[in-house]
């Protein structure tokens, strides 16, 4: 920063010249004192200058009846599960107040490598929000897995010193942290003097003390109060996740207090363009922790300034001089009803997303699958108990159950009576054809087929369904679609979603997708799916560092024991 700039900030701020901008009419929350303050808000270019007083500017935005809160800050997520671009989560979120997205961009990394992480460092040069892009830590997420790419410590190296960089993204093989295994210790030592996000699911005592002794700073993945709490206890930031499939807020809001909040923050992780238009982001968040008895102050605060803080964001998080100009003005804290947000100084309205420098797409044509046919499903075995996926709505760990399943000529069969769907995932990076079946008990499917590649974290094809013919018509109009979802019963494709970028992303606006979901939704829930979410659903039953039972390309996965079943 020049001098210039500098003395011009101090001299607007003092009120010896005008401002650039002055919002008029609202109150300030503070979210350090939980104060509403009176007066003007005075900006200098993508600053604030001044609070509490009367100031001058060319340009006056009346914001009477607001209450002005700082932009709100999710502290981790994964854009490409909102199944649109960068781009278009900008402008499909924003609005909602959030004027800072920390995001992890391994979703595309698994499949695309060191091309999608500089693709989204790409991205956060031209988002009207702040996109800060983690370098992912786990490319793939384990050794249990088949995916498109693999990312090393030197390769993090030289993707290190970009303006969009704040660290080292969610360190998901904490079975490996533990043991020491030495590709893993080359990127934490890369990152010891800088941040490193967590997720260590049910981890706790001893194991914590190890994990957090690698200079992990975050954890997102605490689903109970105890587990925040010892979490907390530990020198972890908790950050409260209500994404469209993992839901812990109810979970864990007992333990955000004022007392509690200077070490807590919120995200989403994961929440697509249909959720987001039906309950909102992290404003359906605030207000549903304040509707739950959370103290205003607490909420707002996790929700920006502990963000800030936990992340080394200085520059943000509070309605002061000197913070960035990150406003969001409500009708009420209750409510969260976002009526102004402003970014940087600029207010995020159609004009200002329509002067963003466009995003040429990357990764089309990426899956390359073996074709499918019915057979492909068989799942044999001579022994009746058989080891099913138990999904628990609303989380992404599931249950490992048992079932006594005999064998009908070689195969054991899917069984909709006992809600047992068959479950499998096709390597789709052309690498080895591999095709792994198992068992899920959840979907409530009676019959036909639901097929995704967004397949957390290696992105190959996961299919469940009933009916072996509909899951080969599911897996192989995926291949043609360019990725995606795809509903199917009696040999028709009911429904569908084309992902083209990665397999991962629309090319179409965060409406066309939101409407397609709508009607992926009702499609599968003809087939009997009972679930709310059952494509996101399905993408964490394949993910192996989440307990208890999952499947991966390379068969059935035990992840407390963190070995393939044989």
């Amino acid at each position: 920063m020049s001098h210039n700039i500098l003395a011009d900030r101090i001299a607007k701020g003092s009120g010896a010249k005008p401002a650039d901008l002055v919002l008029r009419g609202g109150k300030v929350f503070c979210v350090v004192t939980g104060d509403l303050i009176e007066g003007d808000v005075a900006i200098a270019g993508d600053r604030i200058v001044g609070i509490g007083a009367p100031y001058e500017a060319d340009t006056v935005i009346d914001v009477s009846g607001l209450t002005l809160v700082p932009g709100f800050i999710d502290t981790h997520l994964h854009v490409e599960s909102s199944l649109v671009t960068p781009q278009e989560f900008d402008r499909c979120v924003t609005p909602h107040g959030v004027t800072t997205a920390i995001c992890d961009p391994h979703e595309i990394a698994n499949v695309l490598g060191v091309e999608g992480i500089e693709w989204f460092q790409r991205a956060a040069e031209t988002t009207l929000m702040s996109l800060k892009v983690q370098l992912s830590s786990c490319v793939p997420s384990s050794h249990m897995e088949t995916a498109g790419a693999a990312i090393e410590a030197p390769e993090l190296a030289k993707l290190k010193g970009h303006p969009s960089g704040l660290g080292l993204a969610e360190m998901m093989n904490f079975p490996g942290v533990l043991a020491g295994e030495p590709n893993l210790m080359a990127k934490l030592e890369l990152f010891e003097d800088g941040h490193i996000d967590g997720h260590c699911p049910q981890l706790s005592g001893k194991g914590l003390n190890g994990y957090a002794s690698a200079g992990i700073r975050t954890e997102h993945e605490a689903t109970t109060a105890s587990e925040a709490r010892e979490k907390l206890q530990k020198g972890l930031r908790v950050l409260i996740r209500e994404g469209s499939v993992s839901k812990d807020l109810h979970a864990l809001a007992p333990v955000l207090t004022e007392r509690t909040s200077a070490y807590m923050c919120l995200c989403t992780d994961d929440r697509n363009p249909l959720d987001i238009a039906e309950e909102g982001h992290l404003d359906f968040m605030i207000r549903t922790l304040i509707g739950l008895g959370v103290p205003p102050l607490a909420a707002y605060r996790a929700a920006s300034l502990s963000g800030a803080e936990a992340f080394g964001l200085k520059d943000r998080g509070q309605i002061a001089p000197g913070k960035r100009a990150d406003i969001v003005g409500v009708g009420s804290l209750e409510a969260c009803d976002a009526r102004f947000v402003m970014v940087g100084g600029q207010v995020a309205n159609d004009t200002n997303f329509a002067k963003r420098p466009p995003l040429p797409p990357i990764g089309r044509h990426s899956v390359r699958a073996p074709w499918i046919t019915s057979s492909h499903f068989r799942n044999p075995g001579n022994r009746e108990e058989t080891d099913v996926i138990g999904i628990m709505e609303g989380k992404i760990i599931t249950e490992h159950r048992k079932a006594m399943i005999p064998a009908t000529d070689g195969d054991k069969r899917p069984d909709p009576a006992r809600d047992l769907s068959r479950i499998a995932v096709i390597e789709r990076h052309g690498k080895n054809g591999n095709v792994a079946t198992g068992f899920v008990q959840g979907f409530g499917l009676q019959r036909g087929a639901i097929a995704s590649t967004v397949c957390h974290d290696h992105h190959n094809i996961a299919v469940v369904g009933m009916d072996y013919a509909d899951m080969a018509v599911a897996a192989n109009r995926l291949g043609e679609i360019e990725g995606g979802f795809v509903v199917v019963a009696d040999g028709d494709v009911l429904a569908e979603l084309s992902l083209p970028i990665a397999g991962l992303m629309s090319l179409k606006p965060f409406e066309d997708v939101r409407d397609a979901l709508h009607a992926l939704r009702s499609a599968a829930f003809s087939l009997g799916v009972t679930l709310k979410e059952p494509f996101l659903q399905l993408a964490f039953l394949c993910l192996p560092v989440i307990p208890a039972l999952k499947i991966t390309d390379r068969g059935m996965v035990d992840v407390t024991k963190f070995e393939i079943i044989p």
